[in-house]
């Protein structure tokens, strides 16, 4: 009797995942494929209903020049060397 009851007690609550039924094709990656322009029009969708009209894609940055990427590299190093320490 204990086998039964403890069978069901672990049934019951899993029912409801049990019950439902798989609909249509998987929802993984892959399982639609979308077009350049579809995904543009949608990332301007979805830009336009936060707000951010101007957001440049950050993706698509140019690399720095080596003199610009160091000197931004001394500058960091300066600025922390003047930082009090803690």
């Amino acid at each position: 009797m204990k086998p039964f009851v403890l069978l069901l007690a672990l049934l019951i609550p899993a029912a409801p995942a049990l019950a439902q039924h798989r609909q249509g094709p998987p929802q993984g990656r892959g399982a639609t494929q979308m077009s350049h322009e579809e995904r543009q029009r949608l990332r301007q969708d979805v830009d336009s209903a936060r707000g951010n009209y101007g957001r440049r894609d950050m993706r698509r940055q140019e690399r720095m020049a080596p003199e610009e990427r160091e000197k931004l590299r001394r500058d960091v190093q300066d600025a922390n060397r003047s930082m009090p320490k803690r």
